[in-house]
């Protein structure tokens, strides 16, 4: 496989369109949240070094951004994305491995955390040493969570007044590691994730509109 992984220098500002295109493309395939970017905001992540990107030559395979809150307590690993046709390749790991590395490189004090409704994504997570945690436990930046306007559950999470939503929260601090043996952690997420999707499935039908008419 040709696929490299670096981290993002000036060079690879010409590709923030197209990174922006399908972050666009996923979130809407997803059906829930990846926050849409524009190209000015994806190039300014690029040339601040703050981010990752795979490429096969010259054809973009993916992308992963860093964003730092609330005075570099927490840090995220944000808009991680894969070409459709590179998928199935395990390059989505990779690129969030890099992405972490680079995070504890240069934030070593802050928390990094994330949310997710991808199961996949929770066990690349949890190999990296993070658990699942309410949403008490992460940024309380405003800027963050505006950034899940674009998401078609936005309205789950404002009416629960951000104490949850279809999305896990996951955690990583660096001075209380998940050292759990790796079968234990992706063991441990899938039940999570199992209790999550029943979680949802009762949620999205005692909040259904037509209910409120029964």
């Amino acid at each position: 496989m040709s696929v490299q992984i670096h981290i993002a220098s000036e060079p690879h500002s010409a590709y923030a369109d197209d990174i922006c295109t399908m972050i666009e493309a996923a979130a809407h395939q997803r059906g829930t949240g990846i926050a849409k970017r524009k190209p000015e905001y994806i190039t300014k992540k690029i040339r601040n070094g703050n981010a990752v990107i795979a490429l096969d030559g010259e054809i973009l395979v993916g992308f992963c951004y860093i964003e730092i809150w609330e005075n570099k307590k927490y840090v995220a690993n944000s808009g991680l994305i894969v070409n459709p046709d590179y998928r199935g390749q395990g390059i989505a790991k990779k690129i969030k491995a890099k992405a972490f590395e680079l995070s504890c490189k240069k934030y070593p004090e802050s928390k990094l955390f994330g949310i997710t409704t991808s199961l996949p994504v929770m066990k690349i997570n949890s190999d990296l040493g993070y658990k699942p945690v309410t949403f008490s436990e992460l940024t309380r930046d405003e800027t963050f969570w505006s950034g899940c306007q674009s998401c078609p559950n936005y309205d789950i999470l404002t009416r629960n007044e951000r104490k949850n939503c279809l999305c896990t929260g996951m955690l990583f601090d660096p001075k209380h590691p998940n050292n759990k043996p790796k079968e234990e952690r992706q063991k441990n997420v899938a039940k999570y994730y199992r209790w999550v999707r029943l979680k949802t499935a009762r949620f999205l039908k005692f909040f259904n509109p037509i209910n409120l008419f029964l």
